[in-house]
Parts: structure tokens; sequence; C-alpha cells
């Protein structure tokens, strides 16, 4: 059995210019894996903690260093010996060492890379595919990407409230056509904001940032793009919406800031997206209301859940806890997936199955901070989910995993999800 010889971590930058860290697992036969952690700008009040150094001298406060430190101290005397393929072993020694609810000690981000390094060893060494080896011969299914092609809220400095405008091609048979369809598409958006004279810089998850005249206005570009494009709205192509609704709730009230101040109600709020709903080809609403607002989400799920996907997001934080209430409550019928949310590859897991249990579709997610790593493409596939969100076809970060995807595809001829998984 090959065993952990060594753990040693590095202070590394994200997509954001922002330090994350990254994290090399050494085996007794000299195998490596490598894994790197991202990191979320618009981040749930629940999610496990991210280690952050605070020393406003040294990346204003945002270095990574104790928790680089703890990976290479603690948390390799730990690991050390251990048999690299008890992946559950491993992540349950981290979270004992951690010993902290939310892994407030050792930090979610240093307990999530050394999770990862572990795996992508494990895989190295059985010279397998990760998405084997966490999916075994059940892996059967590329994913459904949602493009983020319109970036506002926390992830753009324009005067969107709404946070992530998504395109969802579910109408092709097979993914290469599908990641083709949303590039042509993003093309052709970029030429009509700029033939409309707004500037097509992009935001942190490489969507387009320009002001809009409203939070409806950058649906009707979608359309237009589509069209232009030479793809049929609700047929080839759907939409996704990422309100992120905690970052303009407030005292229990939403506000839209642009065109004008305006505040909703939970049901006011309900009725606008109705309204959208019933006017453009969107499919699936995530983070329609905020993560503490539970009997919004009751109001929500009971009127809308039997038309599209709703997916909670830092109502769940990938926390199994958190999912046990929302299927009990019957709060959504989807939850996002972010590993660094939770901190472990297992407590992923974890969550994956427990929504897939009790009958809610699971989205694997990136975060706005991203690094090359493409882990998540393989635990998409590993577990069948049927869904990915890593952002528009555009920055390096981002198409890393989409190209994952493409490589898997050739690989192993495996089915695209296509419409299915969003269908209610």
């Amino acid at each position: 059995m090959k065993r952990i010889a060594d753990i040693h971590a590095r202070q590394i930058l994200d997509s954001r210019g922002n330090p994350t860290i990254e994290v090399d697992c050494v085996l007794n036969d000299g195998t490596m894996g490598r894994a790197s952690v991202p990191s979320g700008a618009s981040t749930g009040r629940f999610e496990a903690l991210e280690l952050r150094d605070g020393n406003p001298k040294r990346y204003l406060g945002r270095g990574v260093l104790k928790a680089v430190e703890n990976i290479n101290t603690i948390i390799r005397k730990r690991l050390v010996g251990m048999r690299v393929t008890d992946q559950y072993p491993i992540d349950h020694a981290l979270i004992e060492l951690d010993g902290t609810p939310n892994k407030t000690k050792l930090g979610a981000n240093a307990i999530l890379g050394a999770s990862l390094a572990v795996c992508r060893a494990a895989a190295v060494t059985a010279d397998i595919c990760i998405y084997r080896f966490l999916g075994g011969a059940g892996t059967k299914l590329l994913p459904t990407p949602q493009f983020n092609v319109i970036n506002g809220g926390a992830h753009a400095s324009n005067n969107l409230d709404v946070q992530e405008f998504m395109i969802v091609p579910a109408g092709f048979d097979s993914f290469h056509e599908a990641l083709r369809a949303a590039s042509e598409i993003y093309q052709h958006l970029k030429l009509l904001l700029k033939n409309a004279g707004k500037p097509t810089s992009v935001g942190d998850e490489g969507g387009f940032a320009p002001n809009f005249k409203s939070n409806e206005e950058p649906l009707e570009f979608i359309i237009q793009g589509i069209k232009e494009a030479g793809y049929r709205p609700g047929e080839h192509i759907y939409i996704a919406l990422d309100p992120a609704a905690s970052e303009f709730h407030k005292d229990n009230t939403y506000i839209f800031k642009n065109p004008e101040e305006q505040h909703f109600t939970d049901e006011a709020l309900i009725d606008t997206y109705t309204r959208w709903i019933d006017k453009y080809p969107i499919i699936s609403i995530e983070d329609g209301l905020a993560e503490e607002d539970w009997k919004g989400w009751q109001k929500f799920t009971a009127r809308l859940g039997d038309r599209i996907q709703i997916v909670g997001d830092d109502i769940f934080v990938t926390n199994v806890k958190k999912l046990k209430r929302g299927i009990r409550e019957k709060v959504a019928n989807a939850v996002l997936v972010k590993p660094n949310q939770i901190g472990t590859i297992s407590e992923t897991l974890d969550c994956i199955k427990l929504a897939t249990d009790h009958g809610y579709k699971t989205v694997i997610s990136h975060r706005s901070g991203e690094t090359h790593d493409h882990f998540i493409a393989d635990l998409a596939v590993a577990v069948s989910s049927g869904q990915i969100k890593t952002g528009a076809p555009c920055r390096g970060e981002r198409v890393a995993k989409y190209n994952r995807l493409l490589r898997i595809e050739e690989e192993d001829k495996l089915d695209y999800a296509g419409l299915v998984p969003l269908k209610r």
C-alpha cells in the first residue's frame, strides 16, 4: 500500500490576484499529487472558515501563511505514514485535528488543500483519472454547464444587483457542441454590447460587466445574442440566474439599487422572478432569497419549484446539517456544491449523496477566485451530477475546467446530460 511520505504547502495567487494555497502530497514511491484551493467573494455566513493572516502590510491582510504553516507542521505530522487511498479516514483525521465546527483552528483552506492533494496523489499512483478514482464504474455522465456570461453583484464593479446571468446549452447531444454554442453566443453578445456603446471588459468569472439600465436588461441582450448566434432560446439554450440575494438583503427587505432604489418583500421579489420566468426561458435560479430567510425560501419553492430548478447555495453551504433542514422544510430542489465551503472531499461527497438520496439535484461549482486546478470538473463527472458552473467561456482558470471536460469526453465517450437533470 502506498503511504504518504510528505505534505508540503506554499502560498500562490488566485485569479483575482489574492493569495491562496497550493499543496503537494508526496508518496513513498515518489509519486506526487498537487492541488490548489479556490476562494469566494460572495461567501455565505455559514461557510467553513477561510484562514487569512490579517497582516495589512502583506497582501492587504489576505495572506495565507498561517494556513500554509498549519499544513507544513500540524497536518503534515498527522498525515505522514497514512495510506493514501484512505480518503475518508484521512479527512476524518483532519476534521478531528481541527476540532472546531467551522474549521476555525487550522482553516478550511488548509484542510481542503491537504484533502485534495491526497486525493490527486492517490489517483496518480493508481494510474487512474480522479473521476474514475472517486466515481468508479458507475461514472457515466458529462455535466451540462452553466456559463456566467454577464457578471454583477460582488463579482463586478457595475450597477447590477443580480450577480450572475448564465446561459445553459442543454439542447444538444454532446458536450463539445454545447461548449461551441456557448462560445459563439459569448462572442455575439460581446459584439452586441460593443455596438450598444457598452464596455466589454469582464468580471471575476469572465462574464461581461458593463452598467445596464435595469436588472432585466441583461436578459434582453442574452436573448438577442442567442438568436444572433443562430440558436433558439428555450430549445437549444436556456437561462439560469444567481441573484445572490443575501448581498442585497437588509432588515428583512430586499433592495435593488438599479435603476432606482426598489424595496421588495420576499413575495414581491418572487413575483419579479415569476414575471421573468414567464417572459424568458429561465430554467434555474440560485440563491433567489437570502441565506437566513427560510420562510421566504419555503414560499419560493412552493410557488416555483415545479417550474424551475431552485438552487440553494448560501443557505446550505455544502453542509449536511443545513441540507437536512432544507429537505425537512421543503426548501429548494437542488444544492450548489462547493468543496471549499465545507473543507474536505469526504464531507462534499456526503452532501452530494444526501441530496441525491432525497431527489435534490446537485450543481458542482467554482468560486470567483479560482486557479487552474480542474478538480471540480472531475468531481462533476465522478458523482454523475449532470450540472456544473465554472464561469464564462473566457479566462484561463475558467476554461481549464471546460477543457478538462472536453478531454474526458474524448477519452471515455460519456453521455452528455443535456436537459435531463433540469427537467421539472
